[in-house]
């Protein structure tokens, strides 16, 4: 039986999927050995401060295409979530070269008590063609929140008929926050619809590669035009056109295997388009790996040692001068599964220790089912072993409990707000925001300079901490980290 099915217009959630899983405390190779040979399992908190949910996931990866326009069926207080992507589209499109990026179109159904009762199918049907008159989007995205998924709103249905009686796409995104423990469900839960009603079979082959990302910079283009491919970005800022010619796509790239794993594995299942399986190039060792991957997939394999051979030359004796400032420095990472691995091997390929890492949540498998794709294997294989490393759903409380005890030289955070705990401690705090920014060669000596620039300009951070006012108690921050985690420490 296939892996990815797109006749069902709901996705499996990772955890019944790939077995994810947002409870564990200890040693990155222990969670490594554990995925690998199927005893992992989840450990259950007494006690949750807070947790992201999918519907966002599936907003961020439908609201930044360029055409679209996505309704929010539910309470009204659910779309609320959905204005950032807004802000990020626009403030992020001159990373990606868009000269004039488009108003977004965001809607809600805005269902109240008296809808849970009698149902919101009318009131989808109306909002869906307001949406249409108001905007004439070339495709519409329906995202289910907890309120009609309790309700057991027939959305598909309403969806299909609007489709028919409009003559676009009308999309039905199953993402309910209920739905998975897993905020990263709803990626997969916004690409199955994309793939299910958008991307249509290949007429032809082009010379282009799909890049599954977020909304960072362009570095792609600049490597792809040197060996006669250009980047087809899947989905910030793509256009239905764009997405409905991925499968004429050469192959498949990630900026994240955590984004990206199902689009790319259906990509590759159900259009023909590869895989390119290995982690993302970040630290000098898995941007070799990902190059000459990248050189088998396009029949340029020359190409491609010829291009390692100059950015070698170039970059390494810069690298060597980072790591030399950087040597016997500690870091801790707090992000996303994949992209927390390859911040980790980043900074490890810059003369740094990692201490510690708390990790939104682990797969202990990719849908592509390749160990090519074990991010965080490869980062302990190429840097070694990671202690204190936690997979922690956005427990902030956590996270304040292990700064405290481990007060590492810097912190690294992926989402915003997470930097505020560190600098309260005084530890100078990074915001990895342009995900892209420290790929490759270049992106080492530029991400590495960016470091040093950070603790160099430390000062705010140290005066702060005399300042600020700390809402966990004394009793908790001398309370063991995973307290509430049940099952204690192995």
């Amino acid at each position: 039986m296939s892996k990815i099915n797109l006749s069902t217009p709901e996705v499996a959630v990772r955890e019944i999927r790939l077995g994810s899983v947002t409870g564990f405390h200890g040693n990155a190779s222990e969670l490594v050995e554990c995925s690998r040979c199927g005893t992992l399992k989840d450990k259950k908190r007494s006690f949750s401060q807070c947790l992201g949910c999918s519907t966002s996931n599936a907003a961020c990866m439908t609201i930044l295409i360029q055409d679209a326009a996505v309704i929010s069926h539910g309470p009204v207080g659910c779309s609320t979530c959905l204005h950032e992507f807004a802000f990020t589209y626009r403030v992020n499109a001159e990373l990606r070269n868009v000269k004039n990026p488009t108003q977004r179109k965001i809607y809600s159904t805005n269902l109240t008590e008296k809808d849970t009762i009698y149902g919101g199918a009318v009131k989808l049907e109306e909002t869906i063609r307001e949406a249409y008159n108001r905007s004439k989007p070339n495709v519409i995205f329906v995202l289910t929140t907890c309120a009609a998924g309790i309700i057991g709103d027939d959305v598909e249905s309403v969806t299909n008929k609007l489709e028919t009686e409009l003559g676009i796409p009308v999309v039905a995104i199953f993402c309910e926050g209920f739905r998975s423990k897993m905020w990263t469900s709803g990626f997969d839960a916004g690409y199955h619809g994309i793939a299910r009603k958008l991307i249509k079979p290949a007429e032809k082959k082009r010379n282009i590669i799909n890049v599954i990302n977020f909304w960072g910079s362009d570095v792609f283009n600049k490597w792809f035009n040197r060996f006669g491919f250009e980047a087809n970005y899947i989905t910030p800022y793509s256009t239905l056109e764009t997405l409905r010619h991925s499968s004429e796509a050469v192959c498949t790239v990630q900026a994240c295997a955590t984004l990206g794993s199902y689009l790319a594995t259906a990509l590759d299942q159900e259009f023909g388009v590869p895989e390119l399986k290995n982690s993302p190039p970040y630290g000098i060792a898995q941007t070799d790996r990902w190059f000459r991957e990248l050189g088998q997939l396009i029949g340029k394999e020359k190409e491609v040692e010829d291009f390692l051979k100059e950015e070698k030359e170039k970059y390494l004796p810069q690298i060597e001068e980072i790591r030399k400032k950087l040597a016997g420095k500690t870091a801790y990472v707090t992000a996303g599964a994949s992209h927390g691995h390859s911040l980790i091997a980043m900074l490890s390929e810059l003369g740094m220790k990692a201490v510690g890492a708390a990790i939104f949540h682990h797969d202990p498998k990719y849908d592509s089912d390749s160990e090519d794709a074990d991010t965080l294997k490869h980062t302990v294989e190429d840097y070694g072993d990671v202690p204190n490393y936690t997979v922690c759903n956005k427990q902030e409380f956590e996270l304040v409990n292990v700064l405290n005890r481990l007060r590492p030289d810097i912190l690294f955070a992926r989402h915003g707000g997470m930097t505020l705990w560190g600098a309260k401690f005084g530890i100078p705090s990074l915001l990895v925001g342009d995900e892209h920014f420290g790929m490759g060669y270049e992106g080492l000596v530029k991400y590495g300079n960016l470091i040093l620039e950070t603790l160099e300009n430390d000062e705010f951070v140290k005066n702060l901490e005399k300042h600020a006012v700390n809402p966990y108690t004394k009793w908790w921050l001398e309370q063991e980290p995973y307290t509430f985690l049940k099952g204690g420490r192995k």
